[in-house]
């Protein structure tokens, strides 16, 4: 069988893993990447422009939990190291499978489309990228893996709230360090991770903060009884996601209080059913009274922001911590089927009308990502190799509504349902998944059949 010609859209944490992932099944690849090197979202001052990186970024998840199984982190590290760690962790990752001379950094795909190719009759992928140079460049490839994450496009507030504030506003995206919040009064808005580091890095800089949110959250410290808080989950995974919640719950609850007992909003779901927020700090301050929890927002009147139970107070600075769009602006609205974060995939990883686009990273886990992303590119390369064989379109349709059926059981029908999953369980699935796919290959089921490398002139090249 000819060798297939993979691209990979992408260079952070799903792009490398997929990169190598191919390339240890003697695949062809190539990778695009539109900064100047590899890391991604880690990479604080991105090239690219995409990264949320701020100097204060750590790692939320522990390493023992966040590391790739192919590529352990160094074992002196500490449990949640830095993001400037993690960006280097990536880039020598990299180097070590080599997968950098693969990728054609400061290039941005800006078109991927399945056409005929007029040698052959054959369809193909084409990508239409520009580099840096503003060299156009058009490519034809079996197969495309798309990597390029969901943490760039910032979401601010829709609709608005009534009124004008005349302060100053920003997405978290933008934040890079408390030095623009210091002397000033602070109005952090969100619940999620970026939002507590913050409000935190503004604590120790500016005249006041205030920390707003409509719907709680649970906050989860980095270490409960001794251990990093990770690993006992992980200690759980084998137990129902229910049962595991009303012991965690319990054993948090213990540990640290509710999140109400602090003065913040109640968590609209139990733990586990929306992602936690992770950290040491932000009830320290809080209890310090560095950082005053305040409601939701109501309306804004020049420089005060008039809050739910009427509360008004004077804010020069607002922080909107309120998450990321997911956008893919080189694939249109035919692949997409209207909104990416609702696209129905296969295992989060095979379009279900032509499963040679394939995703990875495409999904928020209750746990860390970076060995979700691995499970995928094992499971992508597998197919591009030919050894493994997806199932019946029926079977992965069936396979895919009853995924979202019981997340939108667990999670809610308004928040992803379609991206979510289990950590645990999701690992240990696609490591069965490439299994069960070997076995129907071997039994005779349909493989995957490359075109585009009986199109090449010489085995480095593509056909453009």
């Amino acid at each position: 069988m000819s060798v297939p010609v993979i691209a990979v859209i992408g260079a952070g944490a799903a792009g490398v893993t997929a990169l190598k992932a191919l390339k240890d099944e003697g695949v062809d690849v190539v990778g695009y990447e539109k900064g100047e090197g590899v890391g991604g979202l880690w990479v604080y001052e991105n090239s690219n422009g995409l990264s949320p990186a701020y100097r204060s970024l750590h790692l939320n998840t522990s390493k023992g939990r966040t590391e790739f199984a192919d590529y352990p982190m160094p074992s002196d590290w500490e449990d949640y190291p830095a993001a400037s760690k993690v960006a280097r962790y990536l880039a020598d990752y990299a180097e070590e499978f080599g997968v950098t001379e693969h990728i054609r950094f400061s290039t941005t795909v800006e078109r991927v489309e399945k056409v005929e190719n007029p040698r052959s009759g054959a369809m193909v992928w084409e990508i239409e990228a520009i580099d840096g140079d503003g060299v156009r460049t058009i490519d034809h490839v079996d197969g495309v893996v798309v990597a390029n994450g969901h943490n760039w496009d910032p979401k601010w507030p829709s609709p608005g709230y009534p009124g004008e504030f005349t302060g100053s506003q920003m997405h978290a995206h933008d934040y890079r360090s408390a030095d623009v919040l210091a002397g000033r009064r602070v109005l952090v808005v969100g619940m999620g991770n970026s939002a507590m580091d913050i409000a935190v890095d503004a604590s120790y800089v500016a005249e006041d903060v205030m920390l707003s949110a409509r719907h709680g959250s649970w906050i989860v410290p980095k270490y409960l009884f001794g251990r990093p808080a990770d690993a006992t989950n992980g200690l759980l995974s084998v137990l129902p996601w229910r049962l595991r919640q009303t012991i965690a719950q319990r054993m948090l609850t213990l540990a640290v209080g509710s999140p109400q007992s602090y003065g913040l909003p109640a968590p609209a779901q139990g733990l586990f059913q929306n992602h936690p927020t992770i950290s040491d700090t932000i009830l320290h301050r809080i209890t310090h009274g560095e950082v005053r929890p305040v409601t939701g927002i109501e309306r804004f009147d020049g420089d005060r922001v008039v809050f739910t139970d009427g509360r008004v107070e004077t804010v020069d600075v607002i922080v909107w911590a309120t998450g990321y769009r997911v956008t893919i602006p080189f694939l249109s609205q035919d692949y997409l089927g209207g909104d990416a974060e609702s696209m129905p995939l296969f295992k989060r990883v095979f379009h279900l009308e032509d499963p040679t686009l394939v995703f990875t990273g495409l999904m928020q886990s209750t746990g860390a990502a970076l060995p979700v992303v691995e499970a995928q590119a094992k499971l992508a390369a597998a197919y591009f190799a030919g050894r493994y064989a997806l199932p019946s379109a029926q079977e992965q349709a069936d396979v895919v509504a009853s995924a979202h059926a019981a997340a939108v059981d667990r999670w809610g029908p308004v928040k992803r349902p379609m991206m979510r999953i289990d950590f645990d369980a999701y690992l240990d699935d696609t490591a069965r998944e490439i299994e069960r796919g070997s076995r129907r290959a071997n039994a005779g089921a349909q493989t995957f059949v490359p075109v585009v490398a009986d199109l090449r002139d010489t085995p480095a090249a593509l056909v453009a």
